[in-house]
């Protein structure tokens, strides 16, 4: 089977159609890039908060249950501050995009799990809960990859590497 192309023999509505895909696809790099400048930024900035207030991340995280608690707000002030670092650069941006997900993941079954136990009775509370617009872009990312504009876009052209969806 053939793949679908704008091909002079097909009709026009599919050869304008299959031209402005063509067309669209074009904005997917910079929208990635500004996914990834801003979402990084703010898991970065939220990182260092956690870092910042160390002693009061660590009496929320106990509040909530969360085992380890100091360890764990260690854990999660780490991975957002570096993770946001790497996702802004977009440097191993897939691969920081698993620990940035899992954070965000737990950050619902403890911070907001009325919103994820709720989620089909009342979908406004999960995507208006803090977490949801982090995880969204985190997961963006990990689909899609970190764009062109991307240090990881930089060393596969070097290394001679096609990337996925390139």
């Amino acid at each position: 089977m053939n793949s679908p192309d704008a091909s002079n023999d097909s009709p026009l509505p599919v050869r304008t159609y299959l031209q402005f895909a063509q067309a669209a696809s074009w904005l997917q790099s910079p929208l990635l890039l500004a996914v990834r400048l801003y979402w990084g930024w703010q898991f970065f900035l939220t990182g260092k908060g956690k870092f910042e207030h160390l002693d009061k991340v660590t009496q929320f995280f106990t509040s909530l249950g969360i085992p380890m608690p100091h360890l764990n707000a260690i854990m999660a002030a780490s991975t957002e501050c570096f993770g946001g670092l790497l996702l802004l650069l977009g440097l191993g941006s897939r691969l920081i995009s698993i620990p940035l997900t899992v954070v965000m993941i737990v950050a619902y079954l403890t911070a907001d799990l009325e919103a994820v136990q709720t989620i089909f009775s009342k979908p406004e509370n999960f995507l208006t809960a803090a977490p949801f617009q982090f995880l969204f872009a985190v997961v963006l990312v990990l689909a899609f990859g970190p764009g062109a504009f991307s240090i990881d876009a930089l060393i596969a052209r070097k290394l001679g590497i096609r990337r996925p969806g390139a």
